[in-house]
């Protein structure tokens, strides 16, 4: 069995850094701004470099992910099963709504000057190909809590586990070492969250404020955050994502939050996670925290390894009689077969 880490991952399973840029672009609809984007992708690496050669210990890095609508635009042979647009939900209180994203870039680093630099370089080489659907700047507060005043990814699983929960292994032999990823902005109301009390604001968590010590289950509600969001297959093995949420505000105009971003071999593990919070688990019974933070985007991106990125980028446009995607077969040779004739 070959080891998803072997297949030259993205950095996915990188450590969090102390700032992140979170950038969702459209392209524009000619071949041209497909081409653009695409020129992109190839060149994405040596920005990279280039920016982060000046301050080497700021491990700045840059994960691109792509939207199931640009994935079809291409001339691909196959599609990762997981990959299709976001799938809005409705619950009886709280809903979470679909947006348009082609391509997620998710940069990090232990700086924030070196974010914006990056960002700034790769959207002046996009120019008026794209348009920028959400921005986001996030910041690491204080010791890795949200601005709820929660520590936020506790449960993340780390080194080996990580690698085991984020990126595809055999299941999808075309791409392993990549990783599906949601994407969805939350806006937290502070004001009514700050009027509860400490103990009822760790009923909705499910941890303790300052400890952070998970409640025990014989006091843990059914609707807390951790209860709806712990989840296990049918032979009581809990199915684990890696989470990169960082928190975001702006002063000016009231508005504070969290980012969620959440990698997953199998992405129905994060869309069970989001059904149960939005929908109930049983249905009705929603996530406590949605009562104080309400999600504005929602979106899903497939991340592939580097040698499919760098197969990406020398991709044709898909261009056929009625406009559809052409339906291309294999190479044969157990390849992708992308950029094939160019």
């Amino acid at each position: 069995m070959t080891s998803p880490s072997a297949q030259s991952p993205q950095k996915v399973t990188d450590p969090l850094g102390a700032a992140a840029l979170f950038l969702v672009i459209e392209a524009g609809p000619s071949d041209s701004d497909t081409a653009t984007v695409l020129d992109l992708l190839g060149d994405i690496d040596e920005l990279v470099k280039n920016v982060g050669f000046r301050e080497l210990e700021a491990s700045l890095s840059c994960v691109v992910g792509i939207g199931s609508d640009f994935w079809d635009r291409l001339t691909m042979p196959t599609k990762p099963a997981g990959l299709h647009p976001f799938v809005p939900l409705t619950g009886a209180v709280h809903s979470a709504p679909a947006t348009p994203g082609d391509i997620l870039l998710h940069i990090k680093a232990r700086r924030a000057d070196l974010c914006f630099e990056l960002g700034r370089q790769i959207m002046d080489a996009l120019g008026d190909a794209v348009t920028v659907v959400d921005e986001v700047h996030g910041f690491r507060y204080f010791d890795s809590r949200d601005l709820l005043g929660f520590v936020d990814g506790t449960a993340n699983p780390v080194g080996g586990e990580a690698v085991e929960a984020a990126l595809i292994g055999d299941e999808e032999p075309e791409f392993r070492g990549g990783s599906y990823v949601v994407v969805q902005k939350y806006l937290h109301d502070m004001t009514a969250w700050n009027a509860l009390t400490v103990e009822e604001q760790q009923e909705a968590i499910g941890r303790t404020k300052v400890e952070n010590v998970e409640l025990g289950d014989d006091v843990k509600p059914s609707n807390s955050h951790v209860a709806l969001t712990t989840i296990v297959d049918e032979n009581g093995v809990e199915q684990d994502i890696l989470r990169d949420n960082m928190p975001f505000g702006s002063l000016g105009d009231d508005e504070y939050g969290t980012y969620f971003i959440g990698y997953a071999k199998d992405v129905s593990v994060t869309e069970t996670m989001l059904q149960h919070m939005f929908l109930g688990e049983p249905e009705g019974n929603h996530d406590r925290i949605l009562d104080f933070s309400t999600a504005v985007t929602g979106t899903l991106f497939f991340v592939p390894s580097l040698p499919v990125l760098a197969q990406l980028a020398d991709a044709a446009v898909a261009t056929t009689e009625d406009d559809q995607p052409a339906d291309t077969a294999g190479s044969g040779d157990g390849s992708l077969g992308i950029g094939s004739g160019r």
